[in-house]
């Protein structure tokens, strides 16, 4: 038994087939938004864990393949939960996005920002060598201490302490993660 789409798509095979192409566009484009949004944390505008180990696998096998530096950092912002206590979770979101925002705006095109989990970001740096990236993690830091991030009418200080690790050929992505980790608890205890 034959509906009435299934004759006209016969009086009109063009009609059709454009009818098709449009179908197969429009979930070509909804596969490539969901794909976007798994990568992406769902909170802040920087990729989430998932989309930050993805960037450093490609990092790291492009510096591998072209002999180029880069270096990993990794940042705890410092005195967070306070914000959440004294201004809500409402505002501690809101300060999530602004450090966000922050990382974004002081690195390159080329470099990747993500959200880890938490209060905790990672940035790697492609071109740039241990000097580079403690020189980068300086100016974040600071950049981060000069925003100013007020929530109805309250303000509360960004801060954080940052660990720094030069790419050496690592091959696992977790362990170049869990370096840089160290040594940012390593700055933090010293702080």
């Amino acid at each position: 038994m034959t509906d009435a789409a299934d004759i006209d798509a016969l009086a009109d095979p063009h009609a059709e087939i454009a009818r098709l192409r449009a179908e197969v566009d429009a979930l070509r484009a909804r596969a490539e938004a969901a794909e976007a949004a798994a990568e992406h944390d769902v909170l802040t505008p920087v990729l989430n864990r998932r989309g930050f180990v993805a960037a450093m696998t490609r990092t790291m096998a492009y510096c591998t393949r072209y002999g180029v530096p880069a270096a990993l950092l990794y940042l705890d912002l410092d005195g967070f939960k306070g914000v959440n206590d004294s201004l809500g979770h409402a505002a501690g979101d809101a300060a999530l996005v602004r450090v966000a925002e922050i990382l974004l705006e002081n690195v390159r095109a080329t470099d990747a920002v993500g959200r880890l989990g938490g209060d905790e970001f990672a940035v790697v740096l492609l071109n740039a060598g241990l000097e580079e990236g403690r020189e980068k993690a300086a100016a974040l830091r600071a950049a981060l201490e000069s925003a100013e991030f007020t929530w109805e009418g309250r303000s509360a200080r960004l801060d954080g302490s940052f660990g720094v690790r030069a790419f050496a050929g690592h091959t696992d992505v977790e362990a170049w993660l869990a370096e840089a980790d160290a040594a940012m608890w390593v700055r933090k205890r010293g702080r």
